[in-house]
């Protein structure tokens, strides 16, 4: 099966009743995309207008291979369109208030598989009944842990386990799937040379890892210091993937605890698979459709009575620590999230279509157009359709 294979394969819209209003300090566009990521179009955009980040208020990450329809405000913005290879910027009109993600009010999305068998197809459209009876885990996918090195290590753990200069080195010079050659090359150099931080600022070129070296060069053994210098953007990544990491084994330890083992089945992902019902009881989808589980931090109250103080203490003792533990000591910012996600989840208008596949000869295609909640992950919606292993 191959996702992706061209931009319109993966297309995705936000959907909101955010409007302008004819007056308001915020203008509103409409941002479409393909082959860009958000934050390189967002920087795109500051750079044609001459506009700092701070007036930049959007919803969400949207994919880059992928075309994309998304909304943000620019406070006092310029009344005015612009296009760019890949980017069109739609001026909608003013509106009183920035765009945030609670504007979001679902993702709707298009989605093309190619590349399938007849027998894939059969199986893909047979899943179908029981994905709409009892949807997906919600779980965190692999786009979340971008930031996780190839050998698993967080850095937001070695932050909190006050290892700063693991760290640093974790955040700076672990390889990752989609570095450039440049990125690699840099990466390099900073393994070959760490601690000589004078022949590092004569070797890497102007940007963000020689910014945090020139800062160790006056500050040798500062690696805190130097952690803090991270783009805030980044630290938020790393904070952010640790803790949905450790929020998807909570909920993996529900499903095996409480759903009979021959209702389950795996779901393949970098970091380990992960179980996914294919059927419930209905006593337990009950349950299912309304269990929230809290995202685990030093700033949740642990309820002993709560259905999910068990899983959170199993999943701390895995890790070695203590909930709380789970906070940053001695930084300014950032925090990790407080608040709760649900458990399942289940796209709401969901078609399938299957058709020749005018890209690979002799193969099928499927057509897939769902909604999903604004944080929800459509690909666990295809991996659930296709790609699964009995547990």
């Amino acid at each position: 099966m191959k996702l992706k294979q061209i931009p319109a394969d993966f297309h995705v819209e936000e959907i909101t009743k955010a409007a302008p209003v004819g007056e308001g300090s915020y203008s509103l566009y409409k941002l479409e995309k393909k082959n860009w990521t958000t934050p390189d179009a967002l920087a795109l955009i500051r750079r044609r207008w001459k506009v700092p980040l701070s007036r930049i208020s959007y919803g969400g990450l949207k994919d880059r291979h992928a075309e994309t329809i998304q909304y943000l405000t620019i406070f006092h913005g310029p009344q005015r369109n612009f296009t760019h290879p890949g980017i069109s910027v739609t001026h909608l009109g003013l509106r009183p208030e920035p765009y945030e993600s609670n504007d979001i009010q679902a993702n709707r999305f298009t989605l093309t598989l190619r590349s399938m068998s007849k027998k894939a197809i059969a199986l893909a459209l047979g899943s179908i009944k029981e994905l709409e009876q009892v949807g997906v885990p919600n779980y965190f996918d692999e786009q979340r842990f971008g930031s996780v090195s190839f050998d698993g290590r967080f850095v937001a753990k070695e932050m909190v386990l006050g290892r700063y200069e693991q760290a640093l080195k974790t955040a700076l010079m672990s390889p990752y799937e989609h570095d450039r050659t440049a990125m690699k090359e840099e990466k390099s150099l900073l393994r070959d040379h760490w601690g000589d931080w004078a022949l590092l600022k004569k070797k890497l070129e102007w940007g963000h890892p020689r910014m945090i070296v020139d800062y160790l060069a006056h500050h040798p053994d500062d690696f805190r210091g130097a952690l803090e210098r991270l783009k805030p953007e980044l630290r938020g990544l790393y904070l952010s993937a640790w803790q949905s990491f450790l929020w998807n084994k909570m909920l993996a330890l529900w499903l095996n605890e409480n759903i009979p083992h021959g209702q389950l089945l795996t779901l393949r992902a970098r970091l380990g698979d992960l179980p996914a019902p294919r059927t419930m009881s209905p006593d337990n989808r009950e349950i299912w459709k309304s269990l929230m589980l809290p995202l685990p931090s030093a700033r949740l109250k642990l309820d002993p009575e709560a259905p999910w103080a068990k899983l959170v203490e199993a999943v701390m003792e895995d890790e070695g620590l203590k909930l709380e533990q789970i906070k940053l000591k001695d930084f300014r910012k950032p925090f990790f999230s407080k608040g709760d996600r649900a458990a399942a989840v289940i796209p709401s208008g969901l078609t399938a279509r299957d058709e020749a596949d005018d890209k690979n000869p002799d193969k099928r295609k499927l057509i897939l157009r769902f909604d999903l909640p604004r944080g929800c992950y459509a690909t666990l919606i295809i991996k659930r359709l296709t790609q699964v292993k009995d547990s």
